[in-house]
């Protein structure tokens, strides 16, 4: 009886608890930067960082359409998003007149946000994206030397949400591209990249016509689904070198919106999935617990039956089945479907 009234305290610690603040939150937003002087106060550099803070958050995980939507919250309005703030101290000889801050803003408020407003966010599980850009210029086909988007693509560092990952020369890439050379976008991106074909994958073809327009077409593979883009690019008032940098960031902010796509979650929808805990030295609930605060997908746990050797939980979450497996692999628990159950332990 003891034991049992023990597990019955922990269940009550256990579902009564929200999740953790860590650093790695998909809501917060780390090492902000403002500017500061000897006479601005701690609150007014705070409510720049917060501003700036929430900018940088809705840019990562929000579409380009949908941050339009929440782009005239004002000041107030932002900060009562905020759990809390940190005020970090770095020594840099460098940066004396910089103050650094971490943001934590609350999930669900945010999560409230975006259901008042439609909108659905973005959790990039992988950010690897590899990716090879072709130029077409004269007639002749530039891969490697001599292409300015291959050489160029990872200079302009802006883009913190996806790492481009440019293959190094291959003879037998160039042979098959050029192979093709008369159709290019009839290539298969699976047969460029066939060291990764379960990655994210890109090829980017740009055609130089010398005009005051370019065609790009992009032919992605993302989450294992083929997508393939048209873009028509201005050059406007630009030199050829900004013109080229402006080919560059709008394709890549194309690709950042497709990423975002595949990676949507509803907050509106959230799912729900019965599973048992078979308890042990091992398979504890505090340890469970602790893991499982750390993923952000997870809404909520509700304990349906219990025993001494058993425990069966529902969970509330949010986004796809195979995302919470994968996240709850990351914390070295393991979510499998056996005999008609799913089950949960901890490795």
């Amino acid at each position: 009886m003891k034991s049992f009234n023990l597990l019955f305290i922990i269940l009550i610690v256990f579902f009564k608890t929200g999740n953790v603040l860590s650093q790695n939150n998909l809501f917060n937003v780390n090492n902000i930067e403002v500017v500061k002087n000897s006479s601005t106060s701690n609150e007014i550099l705070a409510n720049k960082a917060i501003q700036k803070g929430f900018n940088e958050l809705i840019n990562k995980i929000l579409l380009e359409r949908d941050i339009k939507k929440i782009k005239k919250l004002n000041k107030s309005e932002i900060k009562e998003l905020v759990l809390y703030y940190q005020i970090i101290d770095i020594e840099d000889n460098n940066k004396e007149n910089i103050q650094t801050f971490n943001i934590f803003f609350d999930r669900d408020k945010i999560h409230n946000l975006f259901l008042t407003n439609g909108i659905l966010y973005s959790e990039i599980y992988n950010n690897d994206l590899f990716l090879l850009p072709i130029l077409k210029k004269n007639d002749r086909i530039f891969i490697y030397t001599n292409n300015y988007f291959y050489k160029k693509w990872n200079s302009l560092k802006e883009n913190k949400l996806i790492e481009f990952i440019l293959p190094l020369e291959n003879i037998e890439t160039i042979q098959q591209i050029n192979s093709n050379k008369n159709d290019l976008l009839s290539l298969d991106i699976r047969d460029i990249f066939q060291e990764y074909t379960n990655k994210n994958i890109a090829l980017i073809f740009i055609e130089d016509t010398n005009s005051n327009k370019e065609k790009v077409f992009l032919k992605t593979r993302i989450m294992g689904k083929t997508l393939n883009r048209n873009l028509v690019i201005e050059k406007m008032n630009l030199t050829d070198e900004e013109f080229y940098n402006k080919i560059i960031l709008d394709t890549k902010n194309e690709i950042i919106n497709l990423v975002k796509e595949q990676n949507l979650i509803d907050v509106s929808t959230p799912s729900f999935i019965n599973t048992v805990f078979k308890l042990s030295k091992k398979n504890n609930l505090v340890e469970l617990n602790r893991r499982i605060k750390k993923i952000e997908l997870i809404d909520n746990v509700f304990v349906q039956e219990f025993n001494n050797e058993y425990i069966f939980l529902r969970i509330k979450y949010l986004g796809k089945i195979d995302k919470i497996i994968n996240q709850l692999n990351e914390q070295n628990i393991i979510l499998k479907f056996k005999g008609e159950q799913w089950s949960l332990k901890i490795i």
